[in-house]
This record gives structure tokens, sequence and C-alpha cells, in this order.
């Protein structure tokens, strides 16, 4: 702007020159400004608009939408279709009730090579649910996890977490691994925990300030159960899990559906998991309640 204003000086400073030369500064520096707005918000839009994972949206303070992947069989078509979404942030593989590697290498396989994810060298994250370590062990329960990693699952999700100690053992399983969390936001696998028994809740606070795990969450429906059919307390402890998530700055993960999906995001659930013939519809409802 300098020289195009030194080119622009008249020799003589009359009156009319320099009434002309403050006119073209003006101008000049409103010009600027419109380029420079355009270009903050043309950034602003590119950020919005591209594609990103779970963990980064999470850090982002955004709420992450995915599918809730349960019935067998769980096939490569399966991942292809998923990964063809795009809606879907991620990919929840529920194999609580049946844990079988192949389903997971199946899925893993079809989200690879789903819609664009093989050019780009990118696949949608997959989490996976495991049995409760209460009933398969310690041991499997950490070879199942060693096992899901060396096949590249972007996450693991402990269920029934019976209490700290409990807790406290399954992040022991990711020792030297590259786990995110407020404290290592470099990392690249999730830890998520479930609390699903009323007992558990006793050891609430202690389990959110375990350090190393990504995401603590409610299992609300199992809960539910658990006080023999009790949703509005069941609702209230779910509410305690989002608060002690939130205070230490992790995730948090509940089921949505077009009812219920607003108010989640609006409560400031990270993570919503939606499930059957209108998933989509749940989504765009989420996608334009937490503004995507």
């Amino acid at each position: 702007m300098g020289k195009l204003l030194e080119k622009f000086q008249i020799s003589t400073p009359s009156l009319f020159s320099k009434l002309i030369y403050a006119s073209f500064v003006l101008v000049l520096f409103a010009v600027g400004s419109q380029v420079s707005d355009r270009f903050s918000i043309d950034a602003q839009t590119n950020v919005a608009d591209s594609p990103v994972g779970l963990i980064e949206l999470w850090e982002a303070g955004q709420t992450a939408f995915g599918q809730y992947v349960t019935g067998v069989p769980f096939t490569v078509e399966m991942g292809r279709e998923l990964a063809a979404n795009p809606l879907l942030d991620y990919a929840f593989l529920n194999l609580e009730q049946e844990y079988n590697i192949n389903s997971a290498l199946d899925l893993a396989e079809g989200l690879r090579s789903g819609a664009g994810s093989e050019e780009e060298g990118e696949a949608m994250d997959l989490l996976v649910r495991i049995p409760p370590m209460s009933e398969a062990g310690v041991e499997t329960s950490r070879e199942r996890v060693n096992e899901l990693l060396a096949i590249g699952v972007d996450g693991v999700v402990f269920p029934h977490v019976r209490s700290a100690e409990e807790a406290r053992t399954a992040v022991s399983f990711f020792e030297g691994g590259n786990v995110w969390s407020p404290a290592n936001p470099d990392g690249d696998i999730v830890v998520m925990l479930m609390l699903e028994t009323p007992d558990v809740f006793t050891e609430l606070e202690e389990i959110a300030n375990i350090p190393n795990y990504s995401a603590l969450a409610c299992g609300i429906g199992s809960l539910t159960y658990a006080l023999d059919g009790d949703r509005e307390t069941a609702e209230k402890m779910n509410l305690e899990v989002l608060a002690q998530s939130q205070r230490v700055g992790m995730a948090d993960m509940i089921t949505a559906n077009t009812e219920s999906v607003a108010r989640r995001v609006n409560q400031g659930f990270l993570g919503l998991l939606v499930y059957g013939p209108e998933a989509n519809e749940v989504i765009r409802l989420g996608r334009a309640a937490a503004g995507r």
C-alpha cells in the first residue's frame, strides 16, 4: 500500500490534492478491511466444512455423531455402507454380548475401503465395546484390547465398570499407548468407561479423576433396569456422570433419538449414538442443534 500511495502523491500539496489523497487512503483501507473480513469468513467456513475425526471434534468442544452397530453378521459391506454416510463421524461396534475379532476385522476393512477413504488413506473412526471385565476376566479383557489395537481400531469401550479399581485396571491395559485425554491432546486412542450399576456411583468422583482415559459414560438403559425401571432416578445419575466428565475435561456419550437429540446436544454430551431407520434424521436434527 505504501508504494501505491507514493505513486499517487502530487509534488505540490494543494488542498485539492490533499483531499484526493485522503479519499484514496480511505478507499484502500475500506477495501483492505473487506478483504480481511472475507478471508476470516472463508477460513471459518473451510474449517467448519473440513472433515474431522472423533478426537478433533471433542477437542473443539463439538458433538460427534456415531452409528450404533449391533446385530449379526457384521460384514465388510456393512462397513462400506457406514463409510459412505457423510452424516456419520464414527462407528460404535457392540461386541458386548458376543466377542468376535473377525467382526471387528470385517467392519474395519469396510470402513477403510468405503467411499473415498481408500484414496485418502483415512477411515471413519471405529470404537469397539467388549464384554464386561467382571464376566470375561482381567487377562482375557487385556488380550482383547491388544488384538483390537493390533488391527487398528480407534478405541475400546469397557461396559459395566463395577468399581474404581476395575476402572484403573482397564486403563492400565493401555500403558505405553497413545491414549487421548486432556493431559495428552496428541493421543489417538479412545478409552471409554461405562457406569451401569447403582453401587458404582459411590465411587463416581474417584473414577472420574483417574488419568489417561478419554470418555466417561452412563449406560442409562442398563442402569434403569438395575433401578427396577426408575428412569427418573437413572436420568439424574446420568447427568451426574455428565457433570463429572465435564469437570475433568472428558467426553460423555449417550444414545439419542428424534425426541432427545437436541436436548442431549444442549446438555453437553459430546458423543451421540444413533440407530434404527430414523438414524439419519436424528443426526440432521442433532447437527442443527450443534451448529454443524
